[in-house]
Order: structure tokens, then sequence, then C-alpha cells
């Protein structure tokens, strides 16, 4: 059996270059063609008959001469050259091509560098690199990562030669994504190209025998014959029927043909008139076999592999490579409600799937392959309860008991003790999330499910509490949260560990509750002040060195400075003053006025902001001895009534 690509052979681009030659050719006015006008010498030996000239340097081409711009375009030197020299030009280049050009040139304007996904020297590459300010190629994987490393961390746009395999661009888009901070990118490999490849790739995964022919020169053809190569063992590159070697077509069961976007239409018909031919001279049996393949009819409930042919809005079509048609609409693709058909299935994908009907008498079968699916799918949940395989959901449902997960289609039950909340939250912060669970139980009977999130959060508790114990010493500083309070402290995980903060440790100043500094779920950095490993204590201190007010006092003043104190409180012997916040000092009775009172409220107020000397300062005790009296005679109170 073999099967003719749709899609080989002349692109839109390529067959619009030659017709446009053909249409402006004349033997008695050469035309001249900047460079190959596409990569398939038996066409351009075709187009110099015609009088189409192909020319490798513009020099060769007389002045006023009429030119023709190749398919894969030129340089915007090689137009201005050709304009100097008065020369009639007629561009040729595809539209696809000329719209990365465009696009390059406006994303250069805007600072950008740009990242070429092509064939290094490849016309195609050349053409847009040279519109570009800064061009940076990247034909492999290595290229590609060397210029990441210099380049991720500047604005990038990236572009793609319109030939290069889809596959390939496919995994340089997500290893750009992922290194770099928002690159612009642009899907610009030419739809006929994409359209080649995925046909290929779903022939060639059926496939014993392949054919594909092509110019050797030819970037598309070269990632035709890779990407065929890959799936089909038996694979030959050819230009022209007569290098075609027929030994092994004689043993094959199915074979294709297809061709590059340079191949001219009469080519592929010579080559696959040949294999036909040869088809036609070998057993009956071999036919007969293959008849009865294409004849075999599949039955309801049967489980099924074929390959992805094509895709659409509603359904995707696979070949059975029986005599009907399958398809699964898009409703029997998956149960999952996140499911996107673009992201999980593509057209040369093998698939398995049920057979839902068969319709012998309009030549097709509906398949479903979420019910194979979801058969596989139990079979992996009965086997997690064993294993203890973490699985992962999207909670989808909330109900009093708890909420429920969706695991592979499959709807998974987790009690509210499950959950990993507090008792009595709202759930709702968990739905639409998408959750790491355990199975803990399948009743596949009863189509029942029940799962733990509360499981994997204490083994993953239990590992960080070794952990930190293993570390832990005093001094070492945490990034922790708040969990907790109660009347003397606050207590704060520090990652698998709760430790507490004393209240008197909160802040400098004075603190009637913990929620006066701190709130529940607040990220703070504590320090351990001590611990008990036996007892699994921990004590953490909030309040930091550096905001001691008695350090910040000892710093700005010294014995014999003068303050502007606040009176704050009186006592028989004297007044209480703040000299700095969470730093008081005291006046002694005697030391107030420069005569003798009876109590400190007959020349002071509470409140009130008076200059103060500093005539002492114990540094043992932390306490301050302040004098208004020394600023109002020049001499502090006799010892004997400092004394009184």
């Amino acid at each position: 059996m073999i099967t003719l690509a749709k899609h080989a052979g002349f692109c839109f681009g390529v067959r619009r270059a030659v017709q446009m030659a053909e249409e402006n050719a004349t033997p008695n006015d050469l035309l001249y063609a900047a460079g190959p006008l596409i990569h398939n010498r038996h066409v351009i030996e075709d187009l110099r008959e015609k009088g189409v000239i192909t020319v490798h340097d513009l020099a060769d081409i007389p002045d006023g001469a009429r030119v023709i711009v190749r398919a894969h375009g030129v340089p915007p030197e090689d137009l201005a050259v050709l304009e100097k020299k008065g020369c009639s030009v007629l561009d040729a280049t595809c539209p696809f091509v000329a719209r990365i050009h465009k696009i390059v040139q406006e994303e250069s304007e805007k600072g950008r560098a740009i990242l070429i996904f092509g064939k290094h020297g490849h016309p195609e590459v050349v053409g847009i690199a040279a519109r570009c300010k800064t061009p940076l190629i990247a034909e492999t994987y290595e290229n590609l990562e060397e210029i990441l490393q210099k380049w991720k961390n500047a604005p990038i746009s990236v572009v793609c030669q319109t030939t290069f395999q889809k596959e390939i661009c496919v995994e340089y888009v997500k290893i750009v994504k992922n290194t770099c901070n928002s690159p612009q990118i642009f899907d610009t490999i030419c739809n006929a190209t994409d359209l080649r490849q995925s046909e290929a790739q779903a022939l060639a995964l059926r496939s014993d025998f392949a054919v594909v022919i092509g110019d050797p020169s030819s970037s598309n053809s070269q990632s035709l014959y890779r990407l065929c190569s890959e799936y089909c063992p038996n694979v030959q590159f050819i230009q022209e029927a007569s290098e075609l070697d027929l030994t092994g077509l004689k043993r094959s069961t199915h074979a294709f043909v297809t061709a590059g976007a340079s191949t001219p239409d009469r080519i592929i018909e010579e080559v696959y008139r040949n294999m036909t031919e040869e088809i036609k001279t070998t057993g009956a049996e071999s036919f007969e076999e293959l008849l009865e393949q294409s004849l075999k009819t599949l039955h309801t409930g049967e489980k099924v592999t074929g390959i992805v042919t094509a895709i659409n809005a509603t359904e995707v079509s696979v070949d059975l490579g029986v005599k009907q048609a399958g398809y699964i609409p898009t409703t029997e693709l998956s149960d999952d409600p996140t499911y996107v058909v673009a992201d999980n299935i593509h057209v040369g994908d093998e698939v398995e799937a049920f057979v839902v009907r068969v319709n012998d008498v309009e030549g097709w079968i509906m398949l479903s392959k979420k019910r194979l699916d979801a058969v596989k799918n139990w079979e992996v949940l009965e086997a997690a309860v064993e294993s203890k395989e973490v699985m992962e959901g999207v909670i989808v449902d909330q109900n009093k008991g708890g909420v429920v997960a969706l695991v592979k289609g499959i709807r998974v039950f987790v009690p509210a003790s499950q959950t990993g909340l507090p008792r009595e939250a709202s759930f709702d912060s968990m739905m639409k999330t998408t959750q790491k669970l355990r199975i803990t139980e399948v009743n596949t009977q009863r189509h029942r499910v029940v799962g733990s999130i509360k499981a994997l959060q204490n083994e993953a508790r239990k590992e960080a509490q070794t952990k930190i114990w293993e570390t832990i010493e005093v001094g070492t500083v945490y990034q922790g949260v708040v969990k907790s309070f109660t009347s003397y402290g606050a207590f704060v995980d520090i990652g698998g560990v709760d430790g507490m903060v004393h209240i008197s440790e909160l802040s400098w100043g004075r603190v009637k509750h913990p929620s006066d500094v701190l709130t529940i779920g607040q990220e703070v950095e504590v320090y351990v002040i001590a611990l008990d490993a036996e007892k699994k204590k921990i004590s953490l201190g909030y309040r930091k060195a550096q905001d001691n007010p008695w350090t910040k006092f000892t710093t700005t003043y010294a014995e014999g400075d003068v303050a502007n104190v606040k009176v704050v409180k009186f006592m028989p012997f004297g007044a209480f003053a703040e000299v700095l916040p969470g730093v008081d000092g005291l006046i002694h009775i005697s030391q107030i006025a420069d005569r003798r009172i009876g109590k400190p409220e007959e020349v002071l107020q509470v409140g009130q902001m008076v200059d103060a000397k500093i005539i002492g300062i114990d540094e043992d005790k932390k306490k301050i001895s302040l004098s208004i009296r020394a600023l109002l005679t020049g001499e502090e109170a006799p010892a004997e009534e400092t004394a009184e």
C-alpha cells in the first residue's frame, strides 16, 4: 500500500516565485535571479532554458537589467546595489518571509535583540538577520544555550525560519521562556511547512518504507527527511526518480511518498508511478493480506490504537488502518474541565481509545479516549493506595464534609479533617487550586475515592522538623510565620517547628498583648535565644539588638550632656522623665528647683518638656540621674540634700 502525501511539493511561496519567473521570462530579454530562485536544480535548469539566468554575485548582473528576487528574499543592502545599478526589480520574496522581515525590523527599532531559530548561512536566515540591529542565530541546542547565557537579561524577540522543524522550535521556545524575562515569541513557521511535517510524521508512524524527494540544499527537505527517519525504519532521500532504490519496497506493508517545498510535481509523479508499478509485480498473497487488513471490521467495546491525522474544533480524526474513518468527539477526549486539546493531542500522535459505535453504512467509527483513560486511571489510583504515590489534583467542588479534587479525571473526596485547613475554616481559598494528595481509599464498586492532603503536609512537616533539629543552635536566624497568640507570647512556625516568642521579647517597649506587635499569618524574622532538645521547646527573640533603647541612649548621650526630656511620672522622691522612647531618667526632688520643694508637682506637670542635665549614668543597673537645678544654678544639690 502506497500513500502519496497530500502536502507534498511546491508550497505557496515557491509556486508563486516560479510562476512569476515563468510569466516574466523571455529568451530575448533575460531575467536575472539574484541567487537560486528556489532550492531545486531541476527547476533552475528549466527556468534557464526559458531565459531566467541565476547569478551568485550581483556584480555579474548588467546595469539596467531585469532582476527577480528569490523566494527566500535578499538583504536590504543587495536591493540597494540593484537600485544603484538601475535594475528593474521583480520581488518574488515569499509573503511569509516578508512578514518576518517586517517583524524583525519593528522589534529591532524597539531596541530588542532578535533571536532567530534557523540554519546559519541559509539565504532566508541571512535576509532576516540583515534586517536586525542585533541578530542572534540559534541552529542547535548548544547555540541557543550559548546565546541565552549572554542575553538572558536582555529584551529578546523570537522568530523562526519558515521551514524550521516544528517540534524543535517548540522545545527551543520552552527553553527561552524558562530563561528570559518576558520574551516576545512570534510564530513564523509557514503553515504549509507545519502541515507537511505533521502529515509526514503521522504517515511515518505507520509505515515501514518512505521516500522523501528534495534537493540536498533545501532546509525544509532536510528537516522532512530527519523527521521521517525518527519514525520510519527505511527512508530514502532522493532528488529524482532515477535515484530510487525499490529493493526495500517489496518487503514493506505500508509505504508513502512526500516531498520538500521546492520539488516540482512532475518529479513527485514520476517517483510515485515507479513505486506503484513495482508494487504490481509483487506476489498476490501480500496484496490479499493488505486487502484483508484494510477490510478488517472493528466492534463496539474493542480497544484500538490509531494515529491522529487531523484536529478541528469538534473532533479528532484517527487513522485505525481499516476501511472506516475513526474519530473522537472532543467531548470524549477527557473528563478534566481544564483539559486543552491543543496542549494534549497533536497530529501524528498515537492514541488509544474504546470503540463506541461502528457505522459500516456511512463508513465511520466513533471512539472515546476518556472511557479508556478512566479504566486505566482507576487502576492507577488503586495502585497508589499501596505504593503511597503522591498524586496531584485540582479542587473542583466543596461541601460541608470537605472538598472534591479531580485526579486523572476521577473525583476524589478529601474530608475536611484531611484538607490541612484549621477547623471551621472556609474551603473557598482552595477552590480551583492544584493540590498534592495521598490516595487512602478506593472502592471501584461504589465509585468512591478518598484522599488526604494533610497526610502529605504532616510528612513534609516531620521532615522539616528533623532537618531543623539537626541544625538549630542559639543565635540561628529564621524566617517564620506567626501561628497563634497566648497572653504571654506568640507561637511562630520556623519551617515545621513552632517556637515561642515571649511577650517580653516582642518589643523593647511595654506590650500588653502580642497582637499589639504582630498579626496571625505575618512573616517575621526571629532568632533562637534558648532551646531544649529533649522537651522539643524553642525560645525565640523578635526584638532586634540594634533597636535597644539603652543602646541608642548610650550612643547618643554622655554624662554632662543636656537633654530635652518629657515628664512622665511623679513619685514622692522625684519625677521620672523620658529621655528617649523606652529610656527614663530620675530627676530627684532635690534636683528639680533651686530651692527646697515639698512635692515635684509644685514645679512640674506630667507631659511637660524640660531641659535637664545628665549627672549620672549607671551602666549596670541602666539608670540615669537628671538635674534641672544644675542648669539653673550651675551646680547640683548638696550630697546631704540628695540623700534626703
